[in-house]
């Protein structure tokens, strides 16, 4: 029996709409300094994963460090482009359009397809480089289709916080295997990053006040700084001689090959490796894929727009940003990236680690990103940054990405059956299938599913190695087909804190976080 005094308490925690005490929210810009500053961290963090898409793709292809600094500047260039279009067109929120390691596999097929018999490496680099374009080129139309045909906004008006939980947070915590497996590769480089970052944003900042801007704000500028000097003064000072390879591989500050290849100024442009090859299996698996990556960029704009301090997006506006990310795999296979576009995870966990989700800030990294892009040697130097170091900073971001899904847990009746079965599920079965697909591919060199088609045996096998995939189409599943329509039910799964957010007009603040620019929804409203 409950204690009369108590009878009247209200709860500990009351739910919010829009994430409380970030510094910096969507449509509130720092001051142009701090601004910069931010924006070229945001710049920093985004070089991992094109530098490591890059150095595992183009040797496979047969390309040298020339053709990698090349592709590394286009990606580059592309992912500039692709964030300015989504902040500006697309969902309107600070993310950063990136490359994707979901898209790694499908170009892995076409690399080993037995095609490419040609004797000079250079030659046979251009030839799969314009059949990956193709296949990139056809791919990003079923983004496109299914973000401004209003597909992906029935679907969001069918999800609610229960049935994102699972998505979000996978989507960033699925990606577990790139945080500190890459550390352990280096842990003399990446430890320390690791341990600094954390001693800088959540120590240091309450033992010394005076810190604590400098420390919420810049520790990953000052930790990339101090560690990757450090990593710098190992090198020269021959630690690393005569260990294997692979070891100065992966700590040696000198080895990325882009620096001596890179040219001073390149402006990537369409079909700079010539016209595009089609091959109607290439681009099946490939569709596959981008709609892969689209489901996981679905889980990065929910988490990002807590982060941010935004409201929940209206569907309309979660199909808008589907269509441009199609937008941007389309510019990719354009420009010859060998990859995709999807949302950089990465970056949506700097945006939870500082607690500024300003637009204009991502926007200033999109311009970091073209103008280094074109400077290759500046852009080449700061990728030069060993790939320990990087993997350090993913075992937080990652990490803070994936937590921004539970923020929507707050919406939930955790005391239902139903939706603590969901949450079970949906969290085991994420990480636990894809963890037998990809075992199975490392011990047998091919997923569970082989047949003699090898499109048709990515079309299966990269959907069922996604955590985030895995675990959103589960919990999708199940949250539409439990007992929905009970009132009760309706209550439990967090619904009714959606509805004001379900229609474009219904809430005054998705017209400050969400409106097109210069008075583009007169043209192109949203519903």
């Amino acid at each position: 029996m409950v204690d009369a005094k108590f009878a009247d308490d209200p709860p500990p925690h009351i739910p919010k709409d829009q994430l409380p005490n970030v510094h910096y929210c969507v449509t509130s810009p720092p001051p142009w300094p701090e601004a910069i500053l931010l924006g070229f961290q945001h710049y920093l963090v985004m070089l991992g994963t094109a530098v490591i898409v890059t150095t595992a793709l183009v040797p496979l292809m047969g390309g040298g460090d020339a053709e990698k600094a090349q592709v590394f500047q286009t990606l580059l260039f592309v992912s500039g482009l692709n964030t300015f279009l989504q902040s500006w067109f697309g969902t309107r929120l600070p993310v950063v359009m990136g490359g994707s390691f979901t898209f790694v596999a499908p170009t892995l097929s076409i690399i080993v397809s037995g095609r490419w018999d040609d004797p000079d490496p250079i030659s046979k680099f251009r030839k799969i480089m314009r059949a990956t374009q193709g296949a990139y080129i056809v791919a990003s139309f079923i983004q496109i289709l299914i973000g401004f045909s209003g597909i992906w906004r029935m679907v969001g008006r069918l999800i609610s916080p229960i049935s994102v939980v699972p998505l979000a947070a996978l989507a960033g915590f699925g990606l577990y295997e790139y945080g500190f497996p890459g550390v352990g590769k280096c842990v003399e480089v990446g430890l320390p990053e690791l341990v600094l970052l954390i001693l800088f944003t959540q120590y240091l900042p309450r033992l010394i006040r005076r810190a604590k801007y400098l420390c919420d704000r810049f520790a990953v500028i000052i930790t990339l700084c101090i560690v990757w000097i450090y990593a710098h003064i190992l090198t020269i000072g021959g630690v690393y001689e005569g260990k294997p390879l692979a070891t100065q591989t992966s700590c040696r500050t000198d080895r990325s090959g882009l620096i001596d290849v890179s040219p001073w100024v390149r402006v990537p442009y369409p079909f700079q490796w010539g016209t595009p090859s089609f091959d109607a299996g290439e681009a099946f698996a490939m569709m596959a894929a981008a709609f892969v990556a689209l489901v996981e960029s679905t889980g990065g704009i929910v988490s990002v727009s807590r982060w941010a301090s935004a409201t929940p997006l209206p569907p309309s506006v979660l199909a808008r940003g589907a269509g441009w990310q199609g937008v941007g795999t389309l510019i990719s296979g354009l420009f010859g990236t060998a990859n995709g576009s999807s949302v950089a995870i990465e970056n949506v966990g700097l945006i939870g680690l500082t607690k500024v989700g300003s637009r204009r800030v991502i926007q200033i990294s999109a311009g970091f990103m073209i103008f280094f892009s074109v400077l290759g040697k500046f852009g080449a130097v700061f990728a030069s940054i060993p790939i320990p170091i990087v993997s350090a900073l993913y075992c937080v971001f990652f990490g803070y990405a994936g937590a921004g899904g539970f923020g929507y847990l707050q919406f939930c009746q955790l005391n239902s059956f139903r939706n603590k079965f969901i949450l079970a599920i949906c969290f085991f079965l994420g990480f636990s299938i894809p963890q037998y697909f990809n075992e199975h591919t490392a011990s047998k060199g091919y997923g569970p599913v082989h047949t003699p088609g090898r499109w048709f045996n990515d079309m299966v096998n990269v959907p069922f190695s996604s955590e985030a995939f895995v675990a959103g189409v589960l919990a999708f599943f199940f949250d539409t087909t439990l007992e929905k329509k009970e009132e009760q039910v309706r209550k439990d799964r967090g619904k009714h804190w959606w509805d004001r957010f379900m229609a474009f007009e219904d809430d005054a603040r998705s017209d400050e976080f969400y409106s097109l620019p210069l008075n583009l929804n007169k043209y192109f409203p949203s519903v």
